[in-house]
């Protein structure tokens, strides 16, 4: 069995914000979720997350435990709590993160955990990760003896000549579970900052003859920590980066990575192409051969197949297939096209529902609507669905062609075949195949 720990009881003062740090966010999830996310990735059976106050509060959403640590006292009193909470297993593996450390993949974390082997049978009974860093940094250096861990020195305890190593520490690592159990009892808090340190496990095992694993990570930036707002926007732009890359070798076009913004979880059929300017969140899903953007935004957006999408947001909603979708249109929450529907210039829907094959070309408001196959709502067409005190509905029928400049007072209906004059004011319902104009709106004169 292998569980995890996780770190992230420290509010994270340089971020100088009233939220705990591990849940600032990037690409739309917390960094705390894509540590979690990268733990049960790698397999991890088990996690309980050492946090504050504040975050005990919300760590629930995570479907994860949580255990405050009320005092402060360094990371290895950190783990102690977070043990006194996990019943002991014999011969299991737990492995130890830092809840700031987004960027961290599951392939990392289960090259550590198995490099322990079973149950320390291989003599090794800890692992961590290390990385070559650029100088200066504030991660604790890898002091070796030969080719050996022998220690671990933090910054504010090492002399210069340990500033000067560039091997670090990166916090990450796999213990034999009886093992840490042992040693978290043996720390001692004689250091410059009067903590217990995990570091310290390290000069412990060595000690007693028991070999300390590293395990290089081939990028140190995959490792970094986030402390403030600068770091947090570098993290942001890595991880973006690497979400775009997956997409594109899954056989999506995106013309300009460093100017499309994507979350994770999302769906994006193959041959989807992706113009500049671009933001993709919120659980969206994309069909195949989709043209989306430039200077687009899709939230909880689900699109079928073969979708054109200019320079407009769509939140909320779902798109059919073969429909197209501005420039500069907006659908908000609720709205459903079916397929080969258009919708253009200057263009809010609301809450409603267009069939297939419906035009609504430029400049109209369709709120709490529905609209049956092949209606054309002309230009500068509203609903007037609100009365002052509730939403009100409008029926539009199946090839019902209403006329430019037309107001749709609700709750009103128009038959099926109907159609309404340019800047007519529709307040009583208009039966199938009636032709009607003028404000109010009533039927012309049959020829």
């Amino acid at each position: 069995m292998i569980r995890g720990i996780v770190l992230a009881a420290g509010k994270g003062k340089r971020m100088k914000s009233v939220r705990t740090k591990v849940m600032h966010e990037l690409c739309g999830r917390p960094m705390l979720w894509y540590v979690l996310a990268a733990l049960r990735g790698s397999g991890i059976d088990e996690v309980i997350v050492v946090t504050n106050d504040e975050l005990q509060a919300q760590v629930g959403r995570f479907s994860v435990a949580g255990v405050v640590q009320q005092e402060q006292l360094g990371t290895g009193h950190a783990v102690r709590i977070a043990l006194e909470r996990l019943e002991p297993h014999a011969g299991g593996k737990i492995v130890v993160a830092c809840g700031d450390m987004p960027l961290v993949t599951p392939q990392l974390f289960a090259t550590m955990a198995n490099s322990l082997g079973n149950g320390g049978q291989n003599g090794a009974v800890m692992a961590l990760i290390t990385a070559k860093m650029p100088l200066p940094s504030n991660f604790g250096r890898i002091v070796r003896r030969g080719l050996a861990v022998e220690r671990i020195v933090e910054i504010t305890d090492a002399t210069p000549e340990e500033l000067e190593i560039d091997e670090m520490n990166a916090g990450i690592y796999a213990f034999d579970e009886d093992a840490l159990r042992e040693a978290v009892t043996q720390l001692r808090n004689d250091n410059a900052q009067s903590e217990y340190y995990l570091t310290d496990t390290v000069a412990y095992f060595a000690d007693a003859g028991k070999p300390v694993r590293p395990v290089p990570a081939a990028d140190y930036r995959h490792v970094l920590g986030i402390n403030d707002r600068l770091e947090l926007a570098r993290a942001r732009k890595a991880m973006n980066e690497r979400l775009c890359e997956q997409h594109m070798r899954d056989g999506v076009t995106i013309v300009d990575p460093d100017t499309t913004y994507l979350e994770p979880e999302l769906q994006i059929g193959n041959d989807t192409v992706i113009y500049p300017n671009t933001t993709i969140s919120r659980l969206s899903r994309l069909g195949r051969a989709c043209v989306v953007g430039p200077n687009t935004r899709l939230s909880n957006a689900t699109l079928g197949a073969r979708v054109t999408i200019r320079e407009s947001v769509v939140s909320d909603s779902a798109v059919g297939n073969d429909a197209s979708i501005g420039p500069f249109a907006h659908l908000r929450e609720g709205t459903l096209l079916g397929d080969r529907v258009h919708v253009g210039n200057f263009v809010e829907i609301k809450k409603s529902n267009l069939a297939r094959g419906v035009k609504v070309g430029h400049l109209s408001y369709l709120g709490d609507a529905t609209v049956g196959e092949e209606s054309n709502i002309g230009a500068g067409t509203i609903t007037c669905n609100f009365d002052g005190e509730q939403k009100n509905e409008t029926i539009v029928g199946r090839n019902v062609s209403i006329g430019s400049n037309t107001s749709l007072v609700a709750p009103v209906s128009v038959g099926d075949g109907a159609l309404t004059g340019a800047g007519s004011v529709v307040t009583k319902d208009v039966p199938p195949g009636e032709r009607v104009a003028g404000n109010p709106a009533r039927p012309l004169p049959k020829k």
